[in-house]
C-alpha cells in the first residue's frame, strides 16, 4: 500500500516513524529542509513536491489547521478518486463541509506535547492515545476499515465521532486547558515568590502554556464558539466551588480521574 504523509512536523513525523517498518512504500512532502533530510532514514521518497503524492492509496494531511483547507484543495488535483484522505486537525467542523472528488476522512490524533518539528516526533506518540474518525458520507465500511489496519500499526484507540460533538468535546478536554494552563501561568508570573515557590503542581498544570503558539492560535480561531461556551461552564463551576461549604460533592473525582487514564504518563493535547 502506498500512504503519502504532509507535513512533517510532530504528528506528522511521528506518523511517518510509526509507520516506516510495517511494510508500507510512503512518500512524504515538507517544505522543511531540515525534515526532508532528516527523514530520509525512514523512507527514500520524501521531497517538497506535493505532486509526488499521485499514486497514493492513503494520505494524511499534518499540516497547521490554518493551511489545512489549502492542501485539501491541491490534493483534489493530485490523488484519484479512490484514494483516501485524512486530515490531522485538532478541529473537524471546518474540515467537512465540502465534498471532496476523493474519499475524505476527517480525524483527529489526540496526541503531542508541549515540542514541535520533526526533531520533536517518535514513533510511540500515538501509543495509547485516542485517534478519533469524522468519515464523510461517501465512506463505507471498507475504507474504514483500511484506515484502521493503518492506524492500528500506530498503537492508537480509534473513535468514530460525529464532527460536531468532537469539537464540543476537544474544547472542553484541550482546547480550554490550553488557554487556562496559559492564563495560569499569567496571573502567577508578576509575583516573584510565586515563581521562586512554584514546583511540580504549578509545573504540570501549566505545560500546556509552552505549546507551539501557531497550534495555540489555530485552536482558538478555529473553535471559538465551543471554547467559549467550555469557558463559561467552568466558571460556573467555579462559582459553584467559591460557595460550596462542603465539596464532599467532588469526592469522586480521584477515582473518576484514574479510570480515565492508564498512568503511562502520556502528553496529551
Amino acid at each position: 500500500m502506498n500512504i503519502g504523509i504532509v507535513s512533517l512536523g510532530l504528528i506528522g513525523g511521528s506518523i511517518l516513524k510509526a509507520l516506516a517498518d510495517c511494510g508500507y512504500n510512503i512518500t512524504a512532502v515538507t517544505r522543511n529542509t531540515y525534515a526532508i533530510e532528516s527523514a530520509k532514514q525512514y523512507t527514500k521518497n520524501v521531497s517538497d513536491d506535493i505532486n509526488t503524492l499521485s499514486s497514493c492509496d492513503v494520505v494524511f494531511i499534518a499540516s497547521p489547521i490554518n493551511i489545512t483547507l489549502e492542501m485539501l484543495d491541491k490534493l483534489e488535483n493530485i490523488v484519484s478518486p479512490n484514494c483516501i484522505v485524512l486530515d490531522c486537525a485538532s478541529v473537524k467542523e471546518f474540515v467537512m463541509q465540502k465534498k471532496r472528488p476523493y474519499k475524505f476522512i476527517g480525524s483527529h490524533p489526540m496526541a503531542g506535547t508541549e515540542n514541535n518539528g520533526f526533531g520533536a516526533s517518535f514513533k510511540e506518540l500515538f501509543n495509547g492515545a485516542k485517534w478519533v474518525l469524522t468519515p464523510a458520507e461517501n465512506i463505507n465500511e471498507h475504507d474504514i476499515n483500511i484506515v484502521k489496519e493503518i492506524i492500528n500499526k500506530t498503537h492508537a484507540e480509534i473513535i468514530i465521532s460525529d464532527a460536531k460533538e468532537h469539537d464540543m468535546a476537544v474544547a472542553l478536554i484541550s482546547h480550554m486547558p490550553l488557554l487556562l494552563s496559559q492564563a495560569l501561568f499569567n496571573c502567577a508570573s508578576d509575583n516573584e515568590l510565586a515563581m521562586k515557590l512554584a514546583s511540580s503542581g504549578f509545573r504540570d498544570m501549566t505545560r500546556l502554556a509552552m505549546s507551539n503558539l501557531e497550534m495555540a492560535s489555530d485552536m482558538r480561531n478555529f473553535n471559538a464558539q465551543n471554547i467559549d461556551i467550555s469557558i463559561n461552564k467552568l466558571i460556573s463551576s467555579i462559582n459553584f466551588l467559591k460557595n460550596a461549604k462542603d465539596l464532599k460533592i467532588y469526592a469522586d473525582i480521584k477515582n473518576i480521574r484514574k479510570n480515565m487514564y492508564s498512568g503511562d504518563g502520556k502528553n496529551i493535547l
